[in-house]
């Protein structure tokens, strides 16, 4: 007797259909070739682009009402259903949904670009399931939880030519470009040392896990746990205080890293660093440490001589001696030249000052690419404009590898990590593999 075929039956068939799959075998070179540029992106020009968006509570809320304003809400997906309702309200002809898979599954071929506001363990899957599919993708930063995931998204948007954005606001900042382009250009000299320090963590670090409760009735813990191993629910997960648990988050230095590293690294190109090192308060390996303080040593290139970058949060701070004119804040930067300081104090790198010995100067005009805004720049780039400068392969992806490797530092805790950038992995010890791959919870990747 014949059944009827489902949805997925039927999406099944076309992909196969797609790729020129027969009976009698796998397809030919060149019709598997065929296919595959039928999954690349195209622009979309000539409408307004159909917008899916997962994750519609706290920073995922702004990050729904920005493309809103380029694009038509047409998907929203959300583990907790008062996000849902709220944003049901906002956008009533949009589709939603718990699952983000079932969301891809459902409306494949109708969704043009997605915006992904999940916390961290969540970023990599949600994205490359999009990419795959031929869809634009914004996500929210750190990009990933792992360097590995972090390699694979930039490699994955590279080849199918989408259109993407880390959701690192101040890189669309003309201040931030100037003053990055000014360092570049030579203003403060050589720069040999910068240091970068956050207040944050402003949620639970270096404590153990909650007592058990009940999970709330408006919350779907297994998709919220998605890829990650399992655990009972407890009071500090679920909304904001994920970020400092190893299995979820990337604690003050992944959450803060992509904003306040931001001007250093487009001035001095800051990759693949040669080690790390690091200080902290302690931790039991299953929270991040309450401080830490992080150093990274990055070789001499052809346009910069070495740099050493110093990473401080949880109250550190740089000594005093560094830049005596400046009164630290909770965020900032300074970078140490031959001829003069920089400093940015604030995370949005709009606020800046430039010294000359004790002297306080005047920072020079700078022509650069202005951007229209930071939605505004990844929605360009899907209509088939400039792609945006914080796009997956050349800069957040490099971006984000750079940061996270601070927190297998923080993991040695001050133990020398040595990074082989090429293969991928420490020098002499395999004790990080899995921090730089993850295994995936049965169920989930891409």
């Amino acid at each position: 007797m014949s059944k009827e075929l489902s949805r997925r039956d039927l999406l099944k068939g076309s992909a196969l259909a797609a790729v020129g799959l027969s009976l009698a075998g796998a397809a030919s070179k060149a019709e598997a070739e065929s296919a595959a540029a039928a999954q690349q992106a195209k622009p979309i020009t000539g409408r307004r682009p159909r917008v899916a968006v997962i994750g519609a509570g706290g920073k995922g809320w702004s990050g729904m009402q920005d493309a809103a304003n380029h694009g038509d809400i047409i998907a929203i997906a959300d583990v907790d259903a008062n996000n849902r309702s709220k944003a049901m309200l906002e956008h009533p002809r949009a589709a939603t949904f718990v699952d983000y898979r079932e969301m891809y599954e459902a409306m494949k071929g109708d969704i043009d670009a997605v915006v992904i506001s999940t916390p961290d363990h969540h970023h990599a899957i949600a994205s490359i399931i999009a990419m795959k599919q031929g869809i634009h993708c914004y996500c929210e930063k750190p990009l990933t939880k792992t360097i590995w995931e972090a390699r694979e998204m930039a490699k994955i948007a590279k080849s199918k030519k989408v259109a993407t954005q880390m959701g690192n606001q101040s890189t669309a900042n003309s201040n931030l470009r100037k003053v990055a382009k000014m360092i570049r250009e030579g203003l403060i000299g050589d720069v040999k040392e910068v240091h970068v320090w956050t207040n944050r963590p402003v949620w639970g670090q270096g404590i153990p896990r909650s007592e058990v409760i009940a999970v709330p009735k408006h919350l779907d813990w297994d998709v919220w746990l998605g890829p990650a191993p399992e655990r009972p629910f407890g009071k500090g997960y679920h909304t904001f205080h994920w970020r400092g648990w190893w299995d979820f988050g990337t604690g003050a230095l992944g959450d803060m890293g992509c904003h306040i590293f931001n001007m250093a690294f487009m001035a001095l190109d800051l990759k693949d660093p040669l080690w790390v090192q690091a200080q902290t308060s302690g931790h039991n390996k299953d929270s991040f440490p309450s401080w830490s303080i992080v150093d990274y040593e990055f070789a001499a290139t052809k346009s910069r001589p070495g740099v050493m970058l110093h990473w401080y949060d949880g109250g550190k701070k740089p000594d005093p001696k560094v830049a005596p004119n400046v009164e630290y804040g909770g965020n900032g930067l300074i970078a140490v030249g031959s001829k003069g300081i920089i400093c940015n104090t604030d995370e949005s790198n709009n606020n800046t000052l430039y010294f000359v010995g004790d002297s306080a100067q005047t920072l020079p005009d700078m022509k650069i690419d202005e951007s229209p805004g930071h939605m505004a720049e990844f929605f360009r780039a899907v209509q088939g404009g400039p792609e945006a400068v914080s796009n997956f392969p050349n800069y957040a992806g490099p971006l984000t590898e750079t940061v996270l490797l601070g927190n297998l530092a923080v993991w040695a805790d001050g133990k020398k990590v040595e990074w082989d950038a090429k293969r991928m992995r420490t020098k002499g010890t395999d004790e990080f593999n899995s921090l730089i791959r993850p295994t995936y919870r049965a169920g989930w990747g891409f």
